[in-house]
């Protein structure tokens, strides 16, 4: 092969990956999300481009991918994530989704982390159907400790009591 070819497939290539960190960050402008540990009196998440919020987060001390589920009653864990992160699975039990009714199994979750909020023993429930497997839903569980304020393509999650 001419180096003249071998630089025009190494530009292309190289074009390729500018593209597709662009798109990657603009559906998740949160994937930077500082993780620290409950010191944060605001925690910013940004719209993606696919209209959700999601950003990287804890579950007992582990990492997570976070969809923020306001429609959620309580973070919804998929069973391999459950697995990686030793969660015991409880009772089991039936949910009705918007995706019809599923099976499910209650656990509590030790910490809940997002960038620099955290709350304590967090209602969760593991399904082994969801079919979403590599995010957890953060529901109200999580969400309803804290204050939540939209402003444009942003959500805005303070601690109760904290003013921003």
């Amino acid at each position: 092969m001419r180096s003249g070819t071998v630089m025009m497939i190494a530009g292309w290539l190289l074009l390729a990956a500018l593209i597709s960190w662009v798109v990657q960050g603009r559906l998740n402008p949160n994937a930077d999300l500082l993780m620290t540990d409950g010191v944060a009196t605001e925690v910013t998440l940004k719209r993606g481009l696919d209209g959700h919020y999601s950003a990287p987060g804890l579950i007992n001390g582990q990492r997570v991918e976070f969809l923020i589920d306001t429609g959620a009653s309580v973070v919804a864990i998929p069973m391999p994530i459950a697995q990686r992160l030793n969660l015991p699975l409880g009772t089991a039990s039936l949910a009705h989704t918007a995706n019809g009714t599923v099976q499910t199994y209650n656990t509590r979750l030790a910490q809940v982390t997002l960038g620099g909020i955290t709350a304590h023993n967090v209602a969760g429930s593991v399904l082994p159907s969801m079919a979403n497997g590599d995010a957890v839903l953060l529901g109200m569980s999580f969400l309803a400790r804290f204050d939540i304020r939209m402003a444009g393509n942003e959500m805005h999650l303070t601690p109760r009591g904290i003013q921003p």
